[in-house]
């Protein structure tokens, strides 16, 4: 295995992070001030410590899976299909990367909301019901982890793994500040990037806003698939079904709790099947008939 620095153009993963701790405390003052300017709330205790709480085990489960991580990402490398660094000029090379590492977002992020056993881990950033640069922290102890394979595939194609954890680490720190109910609808910029109102409706738990922009920076990836929507009503924030605790690792088990009590129910293999990798809510058939059944007795 050829012998990788690990940063692009000088810049590494720790120093994107490292400058991305002062400039969010600087946003979160920012948006306090604003809000207070407009009369407005947007911070509660209870919710911005169960965000701190889960946040603290993603940095814990972030540093144990790191190295495998970038085990991962070099010997996808390795076997790569494309070399991207020999072929692309810097300049070319960072929008590129920025794309790839968009989109491999937006997959995994689709996915976490169809499959019900990564929804059971990313519910946990959903789970606030109010919506700020902290909230933007409320990270699911499990997604480290999990999002390894989605984002493999980069390497794999041809993307430098240093290049992808520096592309990446930028990513996230640019979707902090799409957190926030401060920043207004920002004209013909939505129609391109993430901005804070799309991310606002990914956020809602209204019907016509669930499961619709899942991208970080570029909302025209959205447009693309089909699952973009505007924010064109107030937006309610958190779950179809509240949890009604600040308690991280309440809210970190809330989903498996439910996963395992219809295993438990399960008569086939089929149906385990479905309770593991179906969407959120997925019942068989005959269930959802009985249901549907019932309620039209009802009316």
């Amino acid at each position: 295995m050829e012998n990788l620095n690990l940063s692009f153009m000088g810049i590494t993963e720790a120093s994107v992070l490292m400058f991305g701790v002062p400039l969010v405390l600087a946003m979160v003052a920012i948006e306090v001030l604003v809000a207070s300017a407009r009369n407005t709330r947007v911070y509660h205790k209870g919710d911005t410590l169960g965000s701190l709480g889960l946040l603290a085990g993603n940095i814990v489960v972030s540093g144990l899976v790191k190295a495998l991580a970038v085990g991962v990402y070099l010997v996808a490398y390795e076997y790569r299909l494309f070399n991207f660094s020999e072929t692309l000029p810097p300049w070319l090379l960072l929008i590129v990367a920025f794309f790839l590492v968009d989109l491999a977002f937006y997959i995994w992020h689709r996915a976490a909301h169809r499959v019900r056993f990564l929804w059971a881990v990313h519910m946990s950033h959903h789970s606030s019901e109010e919506f700020n640069f902290v909230v933007s922290l409320r990270q699911a102890w499990l997604s480290p982890l999990l999002k390894i394979p989605f984002f493999a595939v980069l390497p794999f194609i041809g993307l430098d793994p240093s290049v992808l954890l520096v592309v990446g680490a930028m990513a996230t720190l640019y979707g902090v500040w799409t957190h926030t109910r401060v920043v207004p609808k920002l004209g013909l910029l939505e129609g391109i990037l993430a901005t804070p109102s799309a991310h606002r409706v990914h956020h809602g738990s209204n019907p016509e806003y669930i499961d619709k922009n899942y991208a970080n920076m570029f909302i025209f990836i959205d447009r693309i698939f089909g699952t973009y929507e505007p924010e064109n009503n107030e937006v309610k924030y958190g779950l179809t079904k509240n949890l009604k605790t600040f308690n991280p690792f309440t809210i970190t088990i809330a989903e498996w709790k439910k996963i395992w009590a219809d295993l438990k129910t399960a008569r086939s293999l089929a149906e385990v099947f479905g309770y593991v990798f179906g969407p959120p809510g997925w019942q068989p058939e005959d269930i959802n008939s009985k249901r549907d059944l019932t309620a039209s007795e009802r009316n």
